[in-house]
């Protein structure tokens, strides 16, 4: 089962500061996982520049330039944020039986730790 999933909302914990122009300590949400190469995407954080070649869309309009977006991120180098205390945390696992339409089934459910100082 995974620690990170789509939507969660994490923080960089390795690299450079953001006082030397990185991005240790930001917060943002998971936009994509990209489980085959151990990367997730998150909003706001490692922007990189792009040149796109100039082309013509559909509809005539010219499209191309230097354009921002975010780069993918190793996912060891983000942590789950709690969402009682807003610190990095570690994700625990645990199994919790759900009765749905009268069938019990046993599910793995994550759950954040106990956040003690910052990660």
């Amino acid at each position: 089962m995974a620690n990170i999933k789509k939507g969660d909302l994490v923080q960089v914990i390795s690299g450079p500061s953001q006082d030397r122009g990185g991005d240790r300590g930001k917060q943002g949400r998971v936009i994509e996982v990209l489980v085959e190469r151990d990367r997730v995407i998150v909003e706001g954080v490692n922007f990189v520049t792009k040149h796109v070649r100039v082309g013509q869309s559909q509809r005539g309009t010219k499209t191309g330039g230097i354009e921002t977006m975010e780069a993918p991120i190793h996912v060891s180098n983000v942590a789950l944020v709690d969402p009682e205390t807003k610190k990095p945390t570690r994700v625990g696992h645990r199994n919790e039986e759900v009765t749905k339409d009268g069938v019990t089934k046993t599910v793995r459910v994550r759950y954040a730790k106990k956040s003690g100082k910052d990660l």
